[in-house]
């Protein structure tokens, strides 16, 4: 077998193997996040788009320079939970209890444009 396919297949099987641990940080950093993007704060602004980007990318996009103006804790969990929706098995805000009422103020707080369409 080719050096590149097993090397590809051994680190997909990495990942496969890493997955449950990811998942579990990206749930821990989301449940962070919620209270602040349910603030009203410039850093909430930024974290709610950024949830609702991962929610919906073309109906919400977000400018990932805006990043930048989160504090370090912030942007951290930020991260995490990107990394824990690149593979998604869940939608982002099926992963909280009540996500689906929580992304809907999310909408309306940090979207009212796209929400009044």
């Amino acid at each position: 077998m080719n050096q590149s396919i097993v090397n590809a297949m051994a680190k997909a099987l990495a990942y496969e193997q890493q997955r449950p641990a990811i998942v579990m940080a990206g749930v821990q950093a989301l449940n962070r996040l919620i209270p602040i993007a349910l603030n009203d704060t410039g850093q909430s602004r930024i974290v709610g788009r950024f949830l609702l980007g991962l929610y919906n990318g073309e109906d919400f996009p977000f400018v990932l320079s805006d990043l930048r103006g989160l504090d370090m804790p912030l942007f951290q969990d930020c991260m995490l939970v990107l990394l824990m929706d690149y593979c998604p098995e869940l939608e982002v805000h099926e992963r909280v209890e009540g996500g689906g009422t929580i992304w809907q103020w999310l909408m309306e707080r940090w979207a009212p444009e796209v929400v009044d369409e």
